[in-house]
């Protein structure tokens, strides 16, 4: 910014020296004119005296030694003329140009150029860091993935035989919900590289999320292939943590989830995985099955039929979800059912960002989702702007629904904002 501020300062020091420039030099024009007139105007008187006495020196009325005198005392009266006309006298006697006329031009060249400056230039960001423009500005986070895989298609298609594209394309895939696109692609990275459990584990990511998340006999021999060449790929052990957590096996998801931890990988969010982890430790952890009371949650738990408002209102990165029973199934749930509740985002990949499970006992109640319920995964539930709800009262302490499960669901709910969600469907 400094450089900037003298570059300006230059910019005005050289406006200024084209206005004050012309006007001294204009003074001392006028000066040397009035000397030269004065001058000539001696030379003149001189030549016309010295002509008289030359036509008094023909006549004789002069002899030569007067003639001479006169001339010498002539050519001494011009000198003292033309020293005087060179003196500071000459100066006093020209009136001086007023400089009104540059002092008001200085100022209107100031002030119009703060006046433009601070109307069409940037001074603000001058002590803004420089940051990139924003490429994505303006785009849908749809929009954003599309690009993206668009662009690894290119790359793809320009070095078919790179195994890095093709596996990050894979990914990319399956972010878009493309899950068959990105088994495809991480088949052909096997093809390129051969067998390996960190090509399987996504694979069979893909595949499970494109069954619905749900385990299928071919993804469980897919986990069961990529743990017999690496038990402790974390690809594929975070899929088997997934899936238990989901099945309320909480100690088969801490399992796995710790042994991702125990491996010494480098490429690994050892961070989500202790959070999930912690998460899991709660549920197993939870009396009755009912959500924990902390600080951190602060759920609202309903007693005596009825359901409060939460203690405290919800911040920017909560869903605040008001459950109850549709009055024509209330005769279906049994004393021991469970509540699972789940948010996902609405768009892009279709992966849980928070969950919660109560007591059958708890409804009707206010159910809080916010980032201390998330799954342990990269995506929180503060990454997106808006989610869906889905409700499952289950009979068999699992939060895949099945038959005789009730189940209910609500299509869009702001992050930061709040909702009413009637379970009225019994599942078939």
């Amino acid at each position: 910014m400094t450089t900037f501020w003298i570059f300006i300062a230059l910019v005005v020091l050289v406006s200024l020296l084209l206005i004050w420039v012309p006007h001294f030099r204009q003074q001392k024009l006028l000066i040397a004119e009035a000397a030269g007139i004065r001058n000539q105007t001696n030379i003149e008187l001189f030549n016309e005296r010295l002509a008289v006495l030359e036509k008094e020196l023909d006549e004789e009325l002069l002899d030569q030694q007067e003639f001479a005198a006169l001339k010498q005392e002539l050519e001494i009266s011009l000198l003292q003329d033309m020293k005087q006309g060179s003196d500071e006298s000459l100066t006093a006697t020209i009136k001086p140009k007023s400089p009104l006329i540059p002092a008001v031009l200085s100022i209107v060249l100031v002030g119009i150029s703060a006046y433009c400056y601070q109307h069409l230039g940037a001074y603000q960001m001058l002590d803004q860091p420089m940051t990139a423009a924003n490429p994505h500005a303006g785009m849908t986070a749809d929009q954003i993935m599309s690009q993206q895989v668009m662009m690894m298609e290119q790359q793809v298609k320009a070095q078919p035989d790179n195994s890095q594209a093709w596996f990050n394309l894979g990914h990319a895939y399956i972010s878009a919900n493309r899950y068959d696109e990105a088994v495809t692609s991480f088949d052909k990275v096997i093809d390129l590289v051969g067998l390996h459990a960190e090509l399987i584990g996504p694979k069979a990511t893909a595949l499970f999320y494109k069954n619905n998340q749900q385990m299928t006999p071919a993804i469980q021999a897919l986990i069961d292939q990529a743990l017999s060449l690496d038990s402790k790929d974390p690809s594929t052990l975070l899929l088997v943590g997934m899936n238990a957590f989901f099945n309320a096996n909480y100690s088969e998801a801490i399992n796995a989830w710790e042994t991702i931890l125990g491996s010494d990988r480098t490429d690994v969010d050892r961070s989500a995985v202790i959070n999930a982890i912690e998460t899991a430790k709660m549920r197993l952890g939870a009396e009755t099955g009912e959500m924990p009371q902390d600080a951190t949650h602060q759920k609202a738990m309903t007693k005596n039929n009825t359901a409060p408002a939460p203690k405290t209102m919800p911040s920017a990165a909560t869903v605040t979800i008001a459950i109850s029973i549709a009055p024509e199934l209330a005769d279906k749930v049994g004393p021991s059912d469970m509540l699972f509740v789940f948010a996902r985002p609405v768009t892009g990949a279709k992966v849980p960002l928070a969950a919660t499970k109560i007591s059958v006992k708890a409804l009707p109640a206010n159910v809080v989702l916010d980032d201390t319920t998330n799954m342990g995964g990269d995506m929180k539930l503060s990454d997106a702007t808006a989610v869906e709800i889905i409700a499952v009262l289950s009979k068999h302490g699992s939060v895949r629904p099945q038959a005789g499960d009730l189940q209910g669901k609500l299509a869009n709910v702001s992050v930061g904002g709040n909702g009413t969600l009637v379970i009225d469907t019994l599942v078939n």
